[in-house]
């Protein structure tokens, strides 16, 4: 697993490649790509460890919850949307 401070080494690493100038225009961009995409993962790891997104007690009850049929009737009938072609003979 990539620990947060081995992002952030890799996002400093970036940083100084993009303020030395001395990279070319298509490896600058790269980098810039790089530094985006890292600064969103740290940002998502942020959110992830902050437990806002663990459920309450009160929303526990109130999700979608599985429902069994046991009922001996075909429940799945299927019907047409049009009438049967009838092909000629």
């Amino acid at each position: 697993m990539v620990e947060r401070s081995d992002l952030e080494k890799i996002r400093d690493w970036a940083d100084v490649k993009i303020s030395t100038g001395a990279e070319p225009p298509w490896a600058w961009y790269q980098y810039m790509k790089l530094r985006e995409t890292l600064d969103i993962i740290l940002a998502g790891m942020a959110a992830a460890t902050k437990g806002d997104l663990l459920p309450t007690e009160a929303h526990q009850g109130s999700g979608l919850r599985l429902v069994a049929c046991n009922s001996s009737q075909d429940i799945s009938q299927h019907h047409r949307a049009e009438p049967p072609v009838q092909l000629p003979m």
